[in-house]
């Protein structure tokens, strides 16, 4: 076993994580690294078939799972589940609030309806797992809070005014808690990740008045390098290593570098109003 392996089970090994969006991506890619360490786990997704199925897959290890088909965005529902997680195991050592949408819209096309429904999914859902969990977490010896922002929690792009809020929303709050949490048993991390091979932007809400949606589509998965399991791999790797930020794939490492170097001119650095220009000057 490499050195690696043996962190990993040294890490995992009868811990119990909560995971939300775990049905595909990488939430389900966490659940399967954590179910081979020995981890046992607690799932929740909208998509109960995507839950089964996952659950259907871990039957192999020698963990318990359970599912619930839960809406992050409902605060409630999450004090609800954890309790039941804890009548479970009795205990919660890792909560990963992984659960997200996209939304692809103009800040002046965009509805309210549409903007509402994603922060609370996006940055509402990650506040109610941290309240909900947090004073379960505190009672084990060694716990982790990892909270999923994104690329875009670093920098922003035009049409992404919705979920650019959301990720920098979650990045806040998070690095937030991180400081509220020194000294204590819980590390809290959060997650960057740039262009992950999931269904995250193919289910988005797409408005096709500016860029025509297989056009959108098209250049994501393009630029989608990293699969869900290499960065499942990166995130469990930065809870050992104890990191506050997680960036995952070289676009997220490299643009957050370039920002960090041009915070007031990024985006005519990096051409992302060069096709909002060329459309005004057609008009």
């Amino acid at each position: 076993m490499s050195n690696y392996q043996d962190k990993l089970n040294m890490h995992f090994k009868g811990k119990v994580a909560v995971i939300t969006g775990a049905a595909s991506g990488i939430g389900k890619a966490l659940a399967i690294k954590l179910a081979e360490q020995g981890c046992n786990l607690a799932l929740v997704d909208r998509d109960i078939q995507g839950l089964m199925s996952v659950q259907a897959e871990l039957q192999s290890y020698s963990i318990t799972c359970v599912i619930e088909d839960l809406d992050v965005s409902d605060k409630q529902g999450f004090v609800d589940f954890s309790e039941t997680v804890i009548a479970q195991f009795s205990r919660v050592d890792m909560l990963f609030n992984n659960a997200g949408v996209s939304l692809i819209d103009s800040v002046e096309n965009q509805s309210f309806e549409d903007f509402h429904w994603l922060m609370n999914i996006n940055f509402w859902g990650v506040v109610y797992g941290s309240h909900a969990f947090l004073p379960y977490l505190k009672k084990s010896p060694n716990a982790h809070l990892v909270n999923v922002s994104s690329l875009f929690g670093l920098l922003s792009l035009p049409l992404q005014s919705a979920y650019n809020s959301s990720k920098f929303a979650v990045r806040g709050f998070t690095e937030s808690l991180k400081m509220e949490m020194a000294g204590t048993n819980v590390s809290v991390h959060c997650v960057h990740p740039g262009g992950i091979k999931t269904n995250i932007t193919n289910n988005a809400k797409i408005s096709t008045e500016h860029v025509p949606k297989s056009q959108i589509l098209s250049d994501f998965n393009k630029q989608a390098k990293t699969t869900a399991e290499q960065a499942a791999d990166v995130i469990l790797q930065g809870l050992i290593n104890n990191k506050r930020r997680i960036l995952i794939g070289n676009d997220a490492k490299l643009l957050d570098r370039i920002v960090r170097w041009f915070p007031a001119t990024y985006e005519k650095v990096l051409g992302f109003e060069k096709g909002v220009l060329a459309k005004r000057q057609k008009q």
